[in-house]
């Protein structure tokens, strides 16, 4: 019995890396993936969100993952990197948020505008990174780490009002932020 679970599960095996090896002939020289065995921080609860990836990736557009997923499972449904994609541009371990957009430019290219970032340069805490939020004043690497941890805990900010409900944003310090942030 035992011999005949052992070699079912090297059937499962060996198929799934068949099937790794037949996919990735038809993606990008850059294909994406996730290590075998890890797992998000904050594990995928189900709940389907919608994320549109436009850039430098083998089938940009809009696609359905799940919540708690990670940058890396976006670019990996887009087929992964083109070989001209700027990978450094996007960190791959922050997870999404149901309704953004995530630009992937190609080397030597600037993007018009952050991710996280409006045309007029006003700052989406739902979507912005670290980097995004420390433009902002009076919002340093703790606060930026305070803000993502919140929004990872709680779910996007419904009102800018909500950002008062991360620890250290106050009344003078939201004061100083509440025309520079949307939702």
């Amino acid at each position: 019995m035992r011999l005949g679970a052992v070699a079912v599960l090297l059937l499962v095996a060996l198929g799934c890396a068949v099937l790794v090896s037949a996919l990735g002939e038809h993606g990008s020289a850059a294909d994406v993936a996730r290590p075998a065995g890890t797992a998000s921080a904050a594990p995928p609860t189900g709940a389907q969100i919608f994320v549109h990836i436009l850039g430098s990736v083998t089938r940009p557009g809009l696609y359905q993952v799940r919540e708690g997923d990670r940058a890396v499972d976006v670019v990996a449904a887009a087929g992964g990197f083109t070989e001209t994609a700027d990978r450094s541009q996007l960190n791959l371990a922050r997870f999404l948020v149901d309704g953004e957009q995530i630009y992937v430019p190609a080397l030597g290219e600037t993007p018009a505008a952050a991710v996280g970032t409006s045309a007029g340069g006003i700052v989406n805490i739902n979507t912005a990174d670290e980097t995004i939020l420390e433009t902002l004043p009076r919002v340093g690497p703790a606060m930026a780490a305070r803000i993502i941890a919140w929004r990872e805990a709680n779910g996007r900010f419904a009102t800018i009002e909500d950002l008062m409900s991360v620890t250290g944003i106050g009344d003078k310090t939201f004061e100083g932020l509440k025309d520079l942030v949307t939702v």
